[in-house]
């Protein structure tokens, strides 16, 4: 699995999971990227950090599918305003409806062939923007922590901190409080559930190293896993009262998987910039916001895309076809090669209730415990908008001045944006979802989901902020609940 796409890299082997260590099977193909090391995949993440705009929490009532949401874009702003602010999120203000501002450290800076095609977009498209992206490497010294080095080796793990990750942001927090304790190699294969007082009581644990088995009371319990394996765990937890595992009365748990299909776009060549070039390695993309489907644009599919992408010049490494060998080969080494921009799309998927995951029971991974099985797909709605990723993208370079500009569509499959949602999701009602407005388990309401497990739609733009302030949220309402005696 891990050869099936970008993210398996030398410098960063030891950071993801084997298949062979842990295994999951597939109905359909589903490319799962995990990493089970303290920080998990906080140290790997591409960093893009956006809000969802007051569309998105209404896009399910509206087009009559999955669930509506049971919170607004009013009940996050202040959470994710307060998420900015923690993890260092450094971007520009642009004043969109659909791409909401937040609480940003200076921006990052575009290049100056992205400077231009930015400006030729503005001019030559309504509703279409470029600008860098908001991005969680910090960009000045913040919360303790050394701004970005422009190194662009963030898959390695930063020793600076320039980056949000858990060793350099929540884990030092967490210590100062003087309550942490840190119990890496363990495995939390189910929560106790007291079917008497409808509560959790707290989780067993297994030592990967010794086999030994551990119990952890507690009067609240946070599943923050990932999303699969929360829901793994809440699936794990069947008892006499909940057959199928915990949170799973309406039927949905497992169920409603998504993620972000990419993997297509356009690139193109830039010409005219010979004498310019760049300085440093930035660990940073532009962003162009959705557009599709928003205000007067109807198309023959639902929700939309965004594009992340950039220019920058050859190095030396590409190929010179007429010097090969000798001091003309070595010259041209010596000389940045031509710019070139790209574009590629990542685009919402629709929560379908046939694609889920399930436990199975027949195939057992080292430890004795059930496999996840994949059965995944994407649908007309998602090869419909890809097409439009392509052309859109091609249309902009163009109008832009790219020349020698070709689409390209990699092939994507389920889980290759390892963004992986759903499965868990929030709602109003519990016959047809998991968690209430407060990520709370209808089933057990001291039992709190507040991963990419509880989404009810993916919007188009990376969900890892969404799922902090969620987490943040929920936090302050469990604290103030268990205060007044409410778990």
């Amino acid at each position: 699995v891990l050869k099936r796409d970008y993210p398996l890299a030398e410098a960063n082997l030891d950071f993801w999971e084997k298949d062979s260590e842990c295994p999951y099977t597939e109905t359909k193909k589903f490319s799962w990227f995990r990493g089970y090391h303290v920080g998990g995949r906080s140290l790997m993440w591409g960093r893009q950090s956006y809000r969802l705009n007051k569309w998105d929490f209404e896009a399910n009532l509206k087009d009559g599918i999955g669930t509506d949401w049971p919170i607004r874009y009013a009940d996050l702003a202040d959470w994710y305003t307060y998420v900015e602010g923690f993890a260092g999120i450094s971007g520009s203000k642009e004043g969109l409806d659909v791409l909401p501002d937040g609480n940003y450290l200076p921006a990052m800076e575009m290049n100056c062939v992205e400077k231009d095609v930015a400006a030729r977009i503005k001019q030559q498209f309504k509703n279409r923007h470029m600008f860098i992206g908001r991005v969680a490497n910090i960009t000045v010294p913040h919360e303790g922590r050394t701004n970005c080095q422009y190194r662009n080796k963030c898959v390695r793990g930063c020793p600076f901190g320039g980056y949000f990750s858990t060793q350099s942001s929540t884990l030092p927090a967490a210590m100062k409080t003087g309550r942490l304790t840190l119990r890496p190699f363990s495995i939390v294969t189910q929560i106790l559930y007291d079917k008497d007082k409808k509560r959790a009581t707290g989780v067993e644990v297994l030592d990967a190293e010794t086999n030994q088995t551990y119990v952890y009371k507690s009067k609240i319990v946070f599943l923050n896993a990932s999303s699969f394996n929360s829901t793994w765990v809440l699936m794990n937890s069947a008892t006499d009262v909940w057959h199928d595992g915990l949170g799973s009365s309406s039927g949905e748990l497992g169920n409603n998987v998504m993620d972000h299909h990419f993997r297509c776009g356009a690139s193109g060549k830039i010409e005219g910039y010979e004498d310019k070039y760049y300085f440093g390695r930035r660990a940073n993309g532009i962003y162009v916001p959705r557009f599709r489907n928003i205000y007067d644009d109807k198309r023959d599919y639902i929700r939309g895309f965004g594009y992340q992408g950039g220019a920058s010049r050859t190095g030396w490494n590409r190929e010179i076809a007429e010097s090969t060998i000798g001091a003309d080969f070595k010259d041209a080494l010596t000389e940045p090669g031509e710019w070139t921009m790209g574009m590629t799309g990542f685009g919402e998927m629709l929560p379908y209730h046939e694609n889920k995951i399930t436990l199975n029971k027949n195939k057992k991974d080292k430890w004795g415990l059930p496999v996840l099985d994949m059965d995944t797909e994407i649908k007309d709605n998602e090869w419909k908008m890809r097409v439009d990723m392509m052309a859109d993208a091609k249309e902009m370079l163009e109008k832009s001045g790219a020349v020698d500009v070709t689409t390209f569509d990699n092939g994507y499959e389920p889980g290759m944006g390892i963004h992986e949602m759903g499965t868990a999701r929030m709602g109003r009602d519990p016959k047809s979802s998991v968690l209430n407005g407060n990520n709370q388990v209808w089933d057990a309401p001291n039992v709190f989901v507040t991963d990419g497990a509880c989404m009810a739609s993916a919007s188009c733009v990376n969900p890892s902020l969404t799922y902090m302030a969620l987490t943040a949220r929920a936090s302050e309402f469990a604290v103030n609940e268990l205060k007044k005696g409410n778990l």
